[in-house]
């Protein structure tokens, strides 16, 4: 039998977020990569789809030129999901840091928001780039599964970022 006292901590649990990241190493600067990578347009970027996460094809009602906290844009996957994105730091040539809310689409059933940040070290060869999703569940009931969720966006991410590599070596 569970006890009260206990059934607040372990609900608690469940809710926390799932941190995910991955990284590349590119031949590239670290102010290039930095540079090209913030305002990049996100349908180049992810531009096919990995599982369940569907390829980028537009982005709209961005609000100023993609460099400096609190800009936003709806950002729009093929199959009809939508998601607002806000810029929420802006670090040259170190990091920036942004926001994923109003998810759409068969996410929406797992996720209540992301909190993403891309972090630019250098490394021995050129850039380490490191793609970081904080992910919060809807609720407690849906938070078991943000571990796949997390396994499968690692996947997607290697693509993402292996692309990225390509199109600033290019």
């Amino acid at each position: 039998m569970i006890d009260a006292a206990t059934r607040p901590e372990r609900l608690e649990a469940v809710t926390h977020s799932l941190v995910v990241d991955q990284s590349v190493v590119t031949p590239v600067a670290v102010h290039d990569a930095f540079g090209r990578t913030l305002p990049m347009p996100l349908p180049t970027l992810f531009n096919r789809w990995y599982g369940p996460f569907p390829p980028i094809r537009d982005v709209r009602e961005q609000t100023g030129a993609w460099d400096a906290a609190g800009q936003t844009r709806i950002v729009h996957l093929a199959g009809g999901a939508t998601m607002r994105e806000e810029l929420t730091s802006v670090d040259p040539p170190r990091s920036f840091g942004y926001r994923l809310c109003e998810v759409t689409g068969p996410m929406a059933l797992l996720v209540d928001h992301v909190v993403g940040e891309w972090i630019f070290t250098p490394a021995a060869t050129g850039t380490e780039i490191t793609w970081r999703w904080d992910i919060h569940p809807k609720s407690p009931r849906t938070a078991w599964a943000l571990p796949l969720l997390g396994r499968m966006w690692k996947g997607y991410a290697r693509r993402a970022l292996a692309n990225l590599s390509a199109l600033l070596t290019k």
